[in-house]
């Protein structure tokens, strides 16, 4: 680990799965550095993400949280370090082997991104004709019904989305992320947008999603609450490098001013 990381015991919260830390990590982040001309974003970054444990990444608006999950699916190229995903070197991959390495990651956009023309079955379906092979025998009428009652919207195939809340926008959009069947997860600020009540729905959900189809996941957010409940561990993200990281009530009492800055 990074001489710059405070390691605080890394065990998940009690509300969430069991974490084999003995296990090969499915993310393996080692002195990750991007820079943008002289704004040096990332500044050897590095954190593991053991398999079904979900990581939520802290920090404040503009201290490189998107630039991170953006380097881990290779939508940005990282200036050195290395960034192992599924035991994959993202930074070594041909475009060809990079898009079959993201047949097995889900991504949560933050705005959702919902196809606006089409209703939530034509949504569901889009994303899932593009892996018609992971069916194993069901129809894609069984996937699209089974998605939409793990996120508890059963019977709304029919909506489209300027029918829906945001919670319930929320809530379709990880739908089609788990109608894929991924191993890996990367949520980009879940709870964006939303009010407090169903930002805590959503949350909740993420932590049911993890324990019912063994996700490993990424979160990056700049919500403390949305972090208690649906993480195993917290890392803070301060000045390009893993500040810190352990589990909420370790670092919630914490007597470190930069630590206790992200939980007032």
């Amino acid at each position: 680990m990074n001489s710059n990381t405070k390691n605080i015991s890394p065990k998940p919260i009690e509300a969430a799965s069991t974490v084999n830390e003995e296990s090969v990590p499915v993310i393996n982040i080692e002195n990750l550095r991007k820079s943008f001309g002289d704004n040096h974003v990332l500044r050897g970054f590095n954190l593991k993400v053991y398999p079904g444990e979900t990581v939520a990444v802290l920090g404040k608006s503009g201290s490189g949280k998107s630039v991170l999950i953006k380097c881990l699916v290779g939508l940005l190229p990282y200036d050195s370090g290395m960034a192992q995903v599924l035991g994959k070197n993202i930074g070594g991959l041909t475009q060809e082997e990079l898009d079959k390495l993201r047949t097995d990651i889900g991504f949560l956009f933050q705005g959702s991104a919902l196809y606006d023309s089409m209703t939530v079955r034509e949504n569901l379906e889009f994303s899932l004709r593009r892996h018609i092979d992971r069916l194993n025998g069901e129809s894609i009428n069984d996937k699209v019904v089974e998605v939409l009652d793990s996120v508890g919207l059963a019977g709304t195939e029919n909506l489209m989305p300027e029918e829906l809340s945001g919670g319930m926008k929320k809530r379709v959009a990880l739908a089609r992320t788990l109608i894929i069947n991924p191993r890996i997860i990367f949520y980009d600020e879940p709870t964006s947008g939303l009010d407090p009540i169903t930002s805590k729905e959503i949350s909740h959900l993420i932590l049911e999603i993890q324990n019912k189809y063994k996700t490993s996941s990424i979160m990056i957010t700049h919500d403390v609450q949305c972090s208690r409940i649906a993480a195993n561990r917290i890392v803070l993200l301060v000045d390009g490098v893993n500040y810190v990281e352990g589990r909420y009530d370790e670092l919630i009492n914490s007597p470190d001013p930069e630590v206790q800055a992200f939980f007032k």
